[in-house]
């Protein structure tokens, strides 16, 4: 196949991250038989297995790169992708070229002739990133998983360690109406006798994990028993930044305080959780050396995640798709972010299956104007008609609407003054498709 007969091939298949999935659509029966028929790849590579709500790609990131600053070579199998779909399948931050792309889906279609219709875009996606892993002979895997857990296509591993980052209400036509249920689907990655680190702080989904984990004979870290952390918010603007600090306690040591690459307190949470793998992993006798951990959380990188992609005005890309990340995106606005007589603008776009209105009425009165808009790459992105038909965003004095998320870039670019906020958020979706535009 060339390039684009593979991605015909690959984009082809049931994707669903375009349609709304249900309950019964994840099964592990057809992943198993694919990886079999390619020599079980996964059974050959050292993985971490990242499950959560929200923070487990931000996890996933921080944990690379305190193995690649250690001097690991280090997969990331991460998802969705902001732009370009080698960037879910990294080696050392470098997505996989599009010809070892092309190569592994070829040999992925040939071997699986006989079902291969039956397969899915992210079962396909998960053995190309097994495959490549074991192909360019990594140290280390950060698998994050894509939903939930217990079905979800990458918990056909055996980790060395397993990360629940968080528990809060999302894909609940999937995983459950209560935090308990989502907490038991998530905890589904929790292996025998495997250790498993915790950032979840609700008290029924601790319960579900720990009972778990006493069933399945894993050891458990947990924040606020076993670790701690606490949070120096990074100031943006003046006359220099100043990033993010963080600092760590846990069972074996109190760590010193250590800059975070990344913006806002739910990311100092989720470095404490990287460090208490980090840990798990030293236990595991894996050398990891303090200046790796440090120099790793200092140097991570992550896409929209409260980046800032231009000055003057601020422009901050975000993916926030939940209301928890709502409200981690307007503490960590004003906390670290404050304005001097400017004005914050928000473009806001969400998949349709999403609690639109829970996230706007946390967003909507910490914004000056609002630009509604959609997406054109996702068939699941909320219409106009019904994001405006939420309380919020009726009630709110300065909202218009743009059919064209580029419209609604250029509406709210021209609107700004250099001293106001403009934040892109809502959907990773939106994010990736303005970021182009944006971080011009």
């Amino acid at each position: 196949m060339t390039y684009e007969e593979a991605m015909q091939f690959w984009f082809g298949r049931v994707n669903f991250e375009i349609k709304s999935p249900q309950a019964g659509d994840f099964k592990l029966d057809r992943m198993r038989r694919l990886l079999a028929l390619l020599g079980n790849p996964q059974d050959r590579l050292r993985i971490v297995h990242i499950a959560g709500s929200k923070g487990k790609g931000s996890t996933s990131a921080m944990l690379a790169s305190i193995l690649q600053t250690q001097g690991y070579r280090v997969g990331l199998f991460t998802s969705p992708h902001l732009i370009d779909v080698e960037e879910r399948i990294q080696i050392d931050r470098e997505p996989i070229a599009r010809h070892e792309l092309t190569a592994l889906l070829t040999e992925i279609r040939e071997r699986s002739a006989g079902f291969v219709d039956e397969l899915t875009f992210f079962e396909i996606g998960t053995a190309v990133g097994f495959l490549h892993f074991v192909r360019r002979r990594v140290d280390f895997a950060i698998v994050e998983v894509g939903l939930g857990g217990r079905f979800d296509t990458t918990n056909v591993c055996t980790p060395l360690v397993s990360v629940i980052t968080s528990i809060s209400y999302d894909h609940t036509q999937v995983l459950g109406n209560t935090l308990a249920q989502i907490a038991f689907e998530k905890a589904g990655i929790i292996k025998p006798g495997r250790p498993v680190v915790s950032g979840v702080r609700n008290r029924e989904a601790r319960a579900v994990i720990q009972e778990t984990c006493g069933q399945r004979g894993s050891s458990l870290t947990q924040l606020g028993e076993d670790y701690r952390y606490a949070h120096q918010p990074a100031l943006i603007g003046g006359d220099a930044d100043r990033p993010s600090h963080v600092s760590i306690t846990t069972n074996r040591r109190a760590w010193p305080s250590m800059a975070v690459g990344l913006i806002g307190e739910h990311q100092a949470r989720n470095a404490a959780a990287a460090v208490a793998v980090a840990e798990r992993l030293m236990a595991h006798g894996i050398p990891i050396g303090d200046s790796a951990v440090a120099r790793g959380l200092a140097d991570v990188a992550w896409p929209a995640r409260l980046e800032i992609v231009a000055r003057r005005p601020l422009v901050v890309l975000d993916c926030a798709h939940n209301v928890a990340s709502a409200q981690a995106l307007v503490q960590a606005l004003d906390e670290s972010l404050p304005l001097d007589g400017g004005r914050r603008l928000l473009i806001f776009a969400a998949n349709r299956d999403k609690d639109i209105g829970g996230m706007l009425e946390v967003m909507a009165p910490k914004f000056e104007g609002i630009y509604l808009t959609t997406f054109q790459n996702n068939t699941r992105c909320a219409t106009l008609d019904h994001l405006t038909a939420f309380e919020p965003i009726v009630k709110h004095p300065a909202c218009r609407t743009f059919a064209h998320s580029a419209d609604a870039w250029n509406a709210a670019r021209a609107d700004a003054r250099a001293s106001d906020l403009i934040c892109i958020t809502g959907s990773v979706f939106l994010a990736g498709e303005l970021r182009p535009l944006a971080g011009k």
